[in-house]
């Protein structure tokens, strides 16, 4: 069995809609992302269901262009990622990446995590230093973040998956999407991969989500040595292509 299929700490709605209704009816070609309208989405998207992992990499490292271009959240970003976590559950997302012996779900987990922190309190607030009224005015913004506990509910199975790196990088996104007041009861439930991430992970932006988010939501920390605040570089990366050449 690749992942556990226990709800277990799910919210019950928002439903997640099929990833073959959002990819067939959504306006792509009038939405904004970094390089002009989203067109070319529909064709991008289609790509991660490929079985050859190359083309799976290839793609979402274009998607992430198109749609986080320097962390940017466009029209086209909650879109993409409710077909993103769509399709967490397909036969596809257990291809092996180039190089590792890590299933691509993983790596759309990352992807999740890295585009949602984009849009949290804390970035939100950072950037609010330098572009005063950016949270009132931006209606992109809060209609990608009004999407978390749908998010949430499409990453809450993979918690206890059978791959390591899946359970690290679905326990990544769960703790970014959990900061959303609606998900507030199940952030106990969430302390426990909170623990998992900072005992187990090597990754140290990982780690510092993980601490963030246990001493936000009220538990002690004082064991662990406090990481250091960064201006930006703070939160989950995506994996990009980095692996689709041999390591050295």
């Amino acid at each position: 069995m690749n992942h556990s299929s226990s709800t277990a700490g799910a919210p019950r709605e928002p439903g997640l809609p099929p990833y073959q209704a959002v990819l067939a009816e959504t306006d792509w070609g009038s939405l904004q992302t970094a390089f002009g309208n989203g067109a070319c989405l529909p064709e991008v998207l289609a790509r991660l269901l490929e079985p050859d992992p190359r083309v799976q990499v290839t793609a979402l490292s274009e998607l992430e262009e198109l749609v986080g271009h320097q962390n940017g959240i466009y029209e086209a970003t909650a879109p993409a990622a409710l077909y993103v976590a769509g399709i967490l559950a397909h036969p596809a997302a257990m291809t092996l990446r180039p190089y590792r012996d890590v299933p691509i779900r993983a790596t759309w987990l990352n992807w999740l995590a890295s585009t949602v922190y984009d849009v949290s309190d804390e970035m939100v607030d950072r950037t609010e230093q330098y572009f005063p009224g950016f949270r009132a005015h931006n209606t992109t913004l809060a209609a990608f973040r009004d999407l978390r506990p749908t998010l949430y509910r499409a990453v809450v199975p993979f918690l206890e998956d059978s791959h390591e790196d899946v359970r690290e990088a679905a326990g990544l996104a769960a703790l970014v999407l959990a900061e959303h007041p609606a998900l507030a009861q199940y952030r106990d439930h969430l302390a426990v991969h909170a623990r998992r991430i900072l005992d187990t992970s090597s990754d140290e932006a990982n780690r510092r989500v993980a601490w963030k988010a246990l001493g936000t939501w009220g538990h002690d920390v004082t064991g662990i040595e406090p990481f250091q605040e960064k201006i930006w570089d703070c939160g989950p990366h995506s994996d990009g292509r980095g692996d689709l050449e041999p390591p050295f």
